[in-house]
């Protein structure tokens, strides 16, 4: 799982209107009022913000290391043990996703708005873990448990996509003028 969309506003997209697409694929805004604002409110955004970009920060520094190994044999203990922390990394991106999206959508997983990209996480985390079975039991050689870790590291690349994409469109569903804003100040101010 890469990240939740970290945007402090956003606006529903009016319906009708030309422009890039702000729906998910139902049709629907990504949050509803009460979702964004409980989606502003939860620390868990912002847990979600640090861990992104560490996570990825990780993969790269572990991608290196691994294709290292393969490509000269050295180092393998360095690209064992990045393969590791990603996972963990990943499994600690994973929980406090899930309590992200509980929070949120009232789902542990799987809430609509991100149902895709959950989807290929569980891909994600079912190759990282085939890696740590396959090390931890000894199965394998060295070159096929680091072809599986280069698989998840693909799916991830992917994953990583996927949540990019919603956080651009939470970026400009936040900034599409809310077609009801006039009428809500005229009904205040009466």
């Amino acid at each position: 799982m890469a990240t939740r969309s970290t945007e402090a506003t956003a606006t529903r997209p009016s319906a009708g209107r030309s422009g890039p697409r702000t729906t998910t694929p139902a049709g629907r805004a990504l949050y509803t009022p009460a979702e964004r604002a409980r989606r502003d409110a939860t620390v868990w955004t912002t847990v979600q913000g640090v861990l992104a970009p560490l996570q990825f920060l990780v993969f790269l520094a572990s991608l290196a290391l691994v294709v290292r190994f393969l490509a000269t044999g050295e180092g393998y203990g360095a690209a064992v043990a990045s393969v590791v922390v990603k996972t963990l990394v990943l499994y600690t991106i994973m929980i406090t996703g899930s309590v992200w999206e509980k929070v949120v959508f009232g789902k542990w997983l799987f809430a609509p708005a991100f149902f895709w990209e959950d989807v290929v996480s569980m891909g994600v985390i079912a190759l990282h873990t085939l890696y740590l079975a396959m090390l931890l039991g000894g199965w394998g050689t060295a070159g096929e448990q680091f072809a599986v870790a280069l698989a998840a590291y693909a799916i991830y690349v992917v994953n990583a996509a996927q949540f990019l994409w919603k956080l651009r469109m939470a970026r400009l569903e936040g900034a599409r003028p809310d077609p009801d804003e006039g009428r809500r100040w005229a009904e205040y101010a009466q």
